[in-house]
């Protein structure tokens, strides 16, 4: 059986069991809804001296061993009730499932440093740090569709929701840096102290908690420039704080960091936050200070859309209709006339594109000129004709080279669900140029 079969035989006992737990030999409860994440986690073990250790590795090893029995022995496995099951040998699990060797990003096989990868969405955490020498040993997502992108790329499927005990209990010991671009939920701060506590009731407080816990050498977050001010700069108070509770040191005034200035044509402007655990600060004489002054220096200023364009004639269903460009048109002039500058905006070829978002006028913000179209013939429900302008939208594969991902990148999801995961993403080389300080920092060769 081949991975990706196994998956989808286990992607449809999740869908139809997501309340059911599997007991495996050490009684330890496996929620359904993470037999894709607990096999595809374990495959990525065997074999690799991570230097991680903990009792999460011998729950993830017991708990896939166990689902493993009962698939690949050709038996339907009882959701209602445990089973013990004798351990499939690790070798013979490899050899079953050889298309894990062929996605297209891998981990380093002899890593310098292992991380884990939370809030993970498509992986440019991921790919970035790889590209450092880095060894993913854990990572979460909560979307679906970001979980299929995922599992193409990495060949591992990604655990659920952060919020649960179920799925931090696979998160292992003695990684090296936890990466997380966490969502900027609305903070409570009825609270005087403004740290951990007041973090509670927020995904960032899982990050602080898993922090707490596990105690890695360093973080590194990354979320919107707004973070910065957000409720009059106590978001951050309680950020900063609550980090401090649990260990670690960070500037005092976060980076905002600019993708434009890291090889890739996007004016993208994000807070991004490092870290290191107080007792390594110490040890070499690291100070809120240093972490300060090692912001990324720009690297590649000069790229520009064209460097980002589609070498062919692209999908008539990428171009506007005659009708809807009206519709732009009347309302940027309303908002014009208002003194407001929103509306849509056309990025020429020797432009830097706007920061590409989610919804509202996030592709509209971007549209281009693009006159190689030659059949108008509309494809999609649209009013009006396929304009003669040659006004379109940007493609998916646009949008990812943008973030800086690799042409080799597999876009496996409709479109609509490639600009949400593209938009929601962090810009690779940026982080990566981030991460180096960070590795920098904590003296990883």
């Amino acid at each position: 059986m081949s991975l990706d079969a196994l998956m989808k035989v286990l992607a449809k006992a999740e869908k139809g069991n997501t309340e059911i737990f599997i007991s495996d030999t050490s009684k330890t409860p496996i929620p359904s809804t993470e037999l894709r994440a607990i096999i595809t986690h374990h495959l990525h073990t065997l074999g690799v001296n991570t230097g991680v250790a903990a009792e999460a590795n011998l729950t993830l090893e017991r708990s896939a061993n166990s689902i493993l029995e009962d698939y690949i022995g050709g038996r339907k496995p009882d959701l209602n009730k445990g089973q013990v099951q004798t351990v499939v040998d690790g070798t013979l699990q490899l050899d079953l499932f050889e298309d894990l060797k062929d996605v297209p990003f891998p981990s380093p096989t002899n890593p310098k440093f292992t991380f884990i990868d939370l809030f993970a969405g498509i992986g440019g955490f991921r790919i970035a740090m790889q590209n450092l020498g880095g060894r993913c040993v854990y990572s979460s997502e909560f979307d679906e569709k970001a979980k299929e992108t995922y599992y193409a790329n990495y060949g591992e499927v990604p655990f659920g929701d952060i919020t649960k005990e179920t799925t931090k209990s696979y998160i292992p010991d003695n990684f090296d840096i936890l990466c997380a671009g966490f969502p900027c939920q609305a903070f409570s701060l009825a609270g005087k102290r403004r740290g951990f506590n007041e973090a509670r009731g927020t995904l960032f407080f899982d990050v602080a908690e898993i922090l707490k816990r596990k105690q890695p050498k360093g973080i590194f977050l990354e979320n919107v420039k707004g973070l910065k001010i957000h409720d009059r700069g106590k978001t951050f108070e309680v950020i900063k704080n609550a980090l401090d509770e649990v260990g670690y040191i960070i500037a005092d005034d976060p980076w905002i960091v600019n993708a434009m200035n890291f090889g890739v044509p996007q004016h993208r402007e994000r807070v991004y936050i490092i870290g290191v655990r107080k007792d390594i600060a110490k040890e070499f004489g690291i100070t809120k200070e240093t972490i300060q002054n090692c912001c990324p220096k720009p690297t590649d200023t000069t790229k520009r859309f064209r460097d980002v364009k589609e070498e062919n004639e692209v999908s008539v269903k990428y171009y506007l209709s005659t009708q809807y460009i009206d519709t732009l048109k009347k309302h940027k002039a309303r908002h014009e006339a208002k003194g407001n500058g929103f509306g849509y905006k056309i990025i020429q070829d020797d432009e830097v594109s706007n920061a590409i978002v989610v919804g509202g006028m996030g592709r509209e913000c971007n549209l281009v000129i693009d006159n190689r179209l030659t059949d108008f013939t509309p494809i999609t429900n649209i009013k009006g004709v396929v304009n003669r302008e040659g006004i379109r939208r940007m493609t998916p594969r646009e949008w990812a080279r943008l973030q800086g991902y690799p042409d080799k990148f597999k876009i496996v999801v409709a479109d609509a669900s490639a600009y949400k995961q593209f938009g929601n993403s962090v810009a690779v080389p940026a982080i990566q140029a981030t991460a180096q300080k960070l590795i920098e920092l904590l003296k990883i060769k």
